[in-house]
């Protein structure tokens, strides 16, 4: 394995031996071979595993741009034939023919609930808006306006859209009300595009929606908008992680260049989405794709380093010259620690950038838990909405009949609801803070004397027959009054739902107290279908456009933050059963204690 040269040999002429190494031909082919099977498998999982990623990645964009596309295109249809429909309503022909309003809008604002358009708005043939959802439109006039002229001058139904002065783009649906030959007004039926624009923010690809012109109408991007799709690249930057990639983007196909190895390329798609001959755009980058494949790399390289020092530490054992082979394979350990080192740095630098990308995550899931509250706090208020309509109208008519007293009974309960709807608006600012601040002993029967006192005009509108069994005494219990009244609601409200299509209508309602305040919730309806998956966000029974599935959802969350439970069966004799279960005043402060 070594030769030693003679005393007179020294390079140093003072007679020290000089001992050189030699390894074993068999030993220096291993190493070879490990080098080269190191080699060949770096190469062999960097491309297989590019590959599946990139891959997958693909698929994945495919099918978002196929939900993306298939969304519009389902939001354009539903809403195109509500025009269609309302138009031969005969409601509100007999309200043009006679030029009386006064429950026109009211009447719209019950069908938009249903549909989900962005708003409706009728107008006479003057183009004046007699009737709208957003009462702030009525009295507009819009006679010279595209949707409006359009509509005129054909019996179709017409699709505008244009640009309005904050850049989004507007887009509605109109038709000619007829009553046979004579012409009416005109009906419109604006389509709520904003809400693709807030979903599309919540993930990590750009998306533009344009018309036939290639106009960029639609897009995460504001900037882009009423550009075509390459000057608005051209011309203005990304302000996301997909800035720098988009500046070299070129459409996915076969024949694409290796860039994404770099993590500097995207996948461009577009799919027509057919309408009008519009198109959807988006951009994905490959970032991500070469931050997994790196990590994988150097864990391969890390293991074929350790291999290698295995193998000298073995030759090292069984060498004759310790002394010798230990400075000579600590000189190449040094060196292998040193590329241990320079992995060890890559992989530091690839986790930092794994480490910003979580943290992009982690802020879109923030938006995302914003938007879903934001749905529920829209939810909470139409019910304080729908009474205060009521009151209104109420309170009109005991002005025209000069009971001014009674009237400011109704003013009083307008203000109470406004108070409430200010208050659960506030429930925003406290929504991160899911503790006990807002607690404070109530009775229970208060809050259920509140909501029903809400839900009064529904219950004599539905003719349900209410009966109730509550005990005389005060049945105490430590949480948030407001909160709890948002529960009875929602729970009245389904119950109502529930019974719509019955002939026997009976609500009853019961409220003991033990260990536990139990508040049951009976109805006569036609029972649970799936009660484990009731209170799951956005799950419904309901038909398309009479409900979101968040009532239930939301009930849930509120009686567990307040410490109990929510629970839902079937009634033994048909209907549903829901109880209410909460922690009774002394049992809550024994456990606080």
């Amino acid at each position: 394995m070594f030769w030693r040269s003679p005393k007179n040999d020294s390079p140093t002429g003072d007679g020290t031996e000089t001992v050189k190494l030699r390894l074993p031909w068999t030993v220096r082919a291993l190493i070879v071979l490990m080098i080269l099977a190191a080699g060949v498998a770096i190469y062999v999982v960097n491309v297989l595993l590019t590959e599946r990623l990139v891959e997958t990645t693909r698929q994945r964009a495919e099918l978002r741009q196929a939900l993306y596309g298939g969304a519009i295109l389902s939001e354009l249809q539903r809403n195109s034939v509500v025009p269609i429909l309302l138009t031969r309503d005969p409601t509100l022909i007999s309200a043009l023919k006679a030029q009386d309003f006064s429950t026109s809008s009211q009447r719209l604002i019950s069908y938009v609930d249903e549909i989900g358009a962005a708003s409706i708005r009728l107008m006479d043939m003057d183009g004046r808006t007699v009737a709208a959802t957003d009462r702030e439109q009525l009295g507009s006039l819009h006679r010279n306006s595209p949707f409006f002229t359009e509509a005129v001058g054909t019996t179709d139904t017409v699709f505008t859209i244009f640009p309005t002065e904050t850049g989004a783009y507007e887009a509605s649906f109109s038709r000619i009300v007829r009553d046979g030959a004579n012409l009416l007004g005109v009906l419109q039926v604006q389509v709520n595009l904003s809400q693709f624009e807030s979903r599309w923010r919540g993930t990590t690809a750009a998306v533009a929606v344009t018309d036939a012109s290639g106009t960029v109408i639609l897009t995460t991007e504001p900037r882009w908008r009423g550009r075509s799709l390459d000057n608005a690249l051209a011309a203005t930057s990304v302000p996301s992680a997909l800035e720098r990639a988009l500046q070299s983007a070129s459409p996915f196909g076969g024949d694409g260049d290796d860039s994404y190895l770099a993590g500097n390329a995207l996948i461009q798609l577009e799919t027509r989405v057919p309408f009008r001959g519009w198109s959807l755009v988006s951009f994905t980058s490959y970032e991500s794709v070469r931050e997994r494949v790196n990590g994988v790399l150097a864990l391969i390289i890390t293991g074929f380093a350790l291999l290698l020092a295995l193998g000298f530490y073995l030759l090292n054992r069984r060498s004759t010259l310790r002394s010798v082979l230990f400075q000579r394979e600590s000189l190449q350990l040094r060196r292998l620690n040193h590329r241990l080192s320079s992995e060890i740095a890559e992989r530091k630098r690839v986790q930092e950038e794994l480490k910003e990308t979580e943290q992009s995550l982690a802020q879109s899931s923030k938006l995302a838990a914003l938007g879903e509250m934001s749905a529920a706090v829209s939810h909470e208020l139409n019910q304080p909405l729908a009474a205060m309509k009521t009151y209104l109208a109420g309170a009109r008519l005991l002005l025209q009949r000069r009971r001014a007293d009674e009237a400011l009974s109704s003013f009083q309960r307008i203000d109470d609801l406004i108070d409430r709807m200010g208050a659960i608006t506030r429930q925003l600012k406290s929504y991160a803070r899911k503790g006990g601040d807002a607690f404070e002993p109530i009775d229970v029967r208060q809050a259920l004397s509140a909501a029903l006192t809400l839900m009064e005009p529904q219950l004599r509108q539905e003719k349900v027959q209410l009966s109730q069994a509550i005990p005389d005494t005060p049945v105490m219990a430590l949480c948030d009054r407001l909160r709890l009244e948002q529960v009875i609601i929602n729970l009245v409200r389904n119950a109502l739902d529930a019974m719509r299509e019955c002939d026997h209508r009976e609500l009853d309602i019961l409220l003991t107290v033990g260990e536990e305040v139990v508040l049951a919730v009976r109805d006569t309806g036609h029972g649970l279908k799936d009660p484990e998956k009731l209170f799951e966000p956005f799950y419904t029974t309901k038909r398309p456009g009479e409900g979101v599935g968040l009532g239930l959802a939301i009930s849930s969350g509120i009686v567990n933050d307040l410490g109990g439970r929510l629970t839902a069966r079937n009634a033994a004799d048909g209907g549903a059963v829901f109880e209410v279960r909460l922690p009774s005043i002394e049992m809550a402060q024994d456990a606080a204690e």
